[in-house]
């Protein structure tokens, strides 16, 4: 089995904090929101993965090597893609085209989720999916008594199925998904500028292949900076507490009240933490109150109340602000 992790979007929705890390690498309580995508998909899963392979931009060495580091973290063996233009999710897949070999799951790297175990009977494809109240946003799905998918459609402004595509697929055989691919950028099929994966699902539908819909029961977005906050709010709550507060942190005169995530090496002084606040590794937080909120690693926080933000790495902030989206390296006193 094969993981293909397409993430090669700039993520502008997150700024600042994806001008210096894609957003995938964002922490969500405690962990990327790639690793845990990971981790999540091989519970699911319950198949032994060979490889990971990840398709990125032009995001430098250092992200390549942590995200080498986070595949062979799991004894996988990780892989590097590049996507050098944003032509769609059919033409980010097909980048990967050399480990398109064997049973494949393709996850796009800005969703989290919470399911059962794969279950597909035999299918050829399995795309999962989510109930949602505004169809008309998403790429949907229509089904048959049986879980089988008899019809794709992207954005649909009249009510036909509530049922959206959250971004994760499973293929029999990633050869058979390759060569799909490769039909839509041979003869050109481009839809609203871009090649799109659910084309090629409709093309093999239409060849009497099985694809089957499995429902999830959560599906967490990443994709702005509320959506984030959110995520990391559910993800807190459906944690084992004794695991989010790490040994290694340093707790004064303060109140945590829980659910929290408190990382390694952390400073916490005359402060009130929680809940649904998040504190990364090697970060200082004095005299502060901060509730609903993401603090990254190695920031120095005093004097500070702080509600709904989100403060990125190496961020030296002192004063009296409430609602914060500051980025990686800043320093701001009030």
């Amino acid at each position: 089995m094969k993981i293909i992790i397409p993430m090669a979007g700039i993520g502008k929705r997150m700024r600042p904090h994806t001008l210096t890390i894609p957003k995938p690498l964002i922490p969500i309580a405690g962990k990327s929101i790639v690793r845990r995508l990971i981790e999540d998909l091989k519970t699911v899963i319950n198949k032994p993965v060979d490889e990971i392979a990840f398709i990125i931009g032009d995001f430098g060495k250092e992200v390549e090597s942590e995200l080498i580091q986070i595949a062979e973290s799991m004894h996988v063996k990780g892989s590097i893609y590049y996507q050098t233009e944003p032509l769609g999710t059919a033409h980010a897949v097909l980048c990967a085209a050399p480990s398109l070999q064997g049973e494949i799951v393709v996850a796009f790297a800005d969703t989290l989720f919470k399911a059962n175990l794969m279950t597909g009977n035999g299918s050829d494809a399995i795309i999962w999916v989510k109930e949602v109240e505004n169809p008309s946003q998403f790429g949907v799905v229509k089904t048959d008594s049986r879980h089988l998918i008899t019809e794709f459609i992207e954005k649909p402004q009249t009510p036909v199925s509530n049922l959206a595509i959250i971004g994760i697929y499973y293929f029999k055989d990633g050869q058979t998904l390759k060569k799909e691919l490769e039909y839509l950028i041979q003869h050109q099929i481009i839809v609203n500028g871009e090649y799109q994966l659910t084309d090629a699902l409709q093309n093999m539908k239409n060849k009497g292949m099985t694809l089957t819909a499995s429902p999830i029961e959560e599906w967490f977005d990443c994709g702005n900076k509320e959506a984030t906050l959110y995520t990391n709010r559910r993800i807190l709550e459906l944690s084992e507490p004794e695991k989010l507060i790490q040994q290694t942190s340093t707790i004064k005169n303060s109140v945590i009240i829980p659910p929290c995530f408190i990382g390694g090496n952390a400073h916490i002084e005359n402060t009130v933490i929680g809940p649904y606040v998040s504190i990364g590794n090697d970060t200082v937080i004095k005299n502060c109150i901060i509730r609903e909120s993401i603090v990254q690693r190695f920031s120095h926080l005093d004097n500070l109340m702080l509600h709904s933000s989100i403060v990125g790495n190496y961020s030296d902030i002192t004063g009296n602000f409430k609602d914060l989206n500051v980025g990686d390296y800043n320093s701001l006193t009030l």
